[in-house]
């Protein structure tokens, strides 16, 4: 872990990357060293375009009842709700997301093995959602500002909304 974070302080500090996809130079800083970048990838902005995409949250099931997009499914990340994918034709467009993008991108990957040939993952995940003053809802539907943002050393890239631990 301390390896991963000196890679993130010199690569910020040396300001090797800025990315038009994320608001904050640091955070598309960090987004380029933690991702693979091996699937395709959706911003925020292109989101607007997608009107008839299907989301998929790839966090916990306690992430997700704090707050997620609106009509988004849960699948989750160390155990796959495959009952979310029993109703998607294997060309629908899917986007995946979870707090910055790296579980995403690894399920991403998951259902593009399992036939799926129109997965995204969006870029920056929830966090970069917030951070855009798009909204969020809770797990009863209602709009919220509440995130879950899985722990203090992540939350620092969730400026926007109330942070839950």
């Amino acid at each position: 872990m301390k390896k991963f974070t000196l890679t993130i302080l010199v690569a910020i500090l040396l300001n090797a990357c800025t990315d038009s996809r994320v608001d904050s130079s640091a955070y598309s800083t960090m987004l380029s060293t933690l991702l693979s970048h091996s699937v395709k990838e959706v911003s925020i902005l292109q989101t607007d375009e997608k009107e008839n995409a299907i989301y998929l949250d790839a966090r916990s099931k306690r992430e997700f009842d704090v707050s997620h997009i609106k009509d988004a499914k849960f699948i989750g990340y160390d155990t796959l709700n495959f009952k979310a994918l029993e109703s998607l034709q294997k060309d629908e467009e899917i986007i995946i997301y979870c707090s910055v993008g790296y579980r995403s991108e690894v399920i991403c990957k998951k259902l593009s093995e399992l036939g799926f040939t129109n997965v995204s993952n969006l870029y920056g995940g929830l966090f970069e959602w917030v951070n855009q003053s798009k909204p969020i809802v809770d797990g009863e539907g209602n709009i919220t500002n509440r995130v879950h943002a899985f722990d203090k050393s992540w939350g620092i890239w969730l400026n926007k909304g109330e942070k839950v631990y």
